[in-house]
């Protein structure tokens, strides 16, 4: 299972690198206006979001909304011990390059997100399918940091329309997501730890 999953990997980064600047740059806006209607985003007050890389969805303009919505705001940080966790930014200047040239927050001003219900992460992924398996960078953070949560947040997927396949061979160890937002769709995948209301009639 390793190695076809290493392998669908391969595939669809080389795919997603491929993307002309112009339509990433009109999917990811599109995504991003989707995910700020979403309501489990309008009611949240901790947003933990993530710094792209290698053509993943941008999440530029949901960092501007949710700070000037004055939600908290959260990103993964990498720490001594190579794990991940989320620490706090208070401004889009309170990044630093992190060890592997991926932004990060600034400051280790952390909460501990699993004592609140009202929280809502993006996730990225290199493929989805529709009852929320996900596979993602590789290393595994994704599924530690989402694990502490456990039944207290909304793990929300950010993907382009084209990254989101029937079926995915899932490990032990992976964590499902609620929903994926794609430039076309929000798809509900089910076991959603707080109602959906007002989806079928948003989208």
């Amino acid at each position: 299972m390793a190695e076809n999953r290493d392998k669908l990997r391969r595939a669809m980064l080389s795919h997603r690198r491929t993307l002309a600047q112009a339509e990433y740059l009109a999917w990811s806006l599109s995504i991003q206006a989707r995910a700020m209607v979403l309501p489990h985003y309008l009611a949240a007050r901790y947003v933990a979001l993530y710094s792209p890389v290698e053509n993943e969805v941008a999440t530029q303009v949901i960092l501007d909304d949710a700070l000037t919505s004055g939600k908290m705001v959260y990103y993964p940080k990498l720490n001594s011990t190579e794990s991940s966790d989320f620490a706090r930014v208070r401004s889009v200047d309170d990044f630093v390059e992190g060890r592997f040239g991926i932004p990060e927050p600034a400051g280790t001003d952390s909460i501990s997100l699993g004592e609140a219900d009202d929280v809502i992460v993006f996730v990225p992924g290199v493929l989805f399918d529709r009852q929320g398996n996900r596979l993602g960078r590789g290393g595994g953070w994704y599924d530690r940091m989402l694990s502490k949560l456990g039944s207290h947040g909304v793990f929300v997927g950010l993907a382009f329309e084209f990254q989101v396949v029937d079926s995915l061979a899932a490990e032990s160890w992976d964590e499902r997501i609620h929903f994926i937002i794609t430039e076309k769709n929000v798809i509900d995948c089910g076991s959603t730890p707080h109602e959906s209301n007002g989806l079928s009639r948003l989208f």
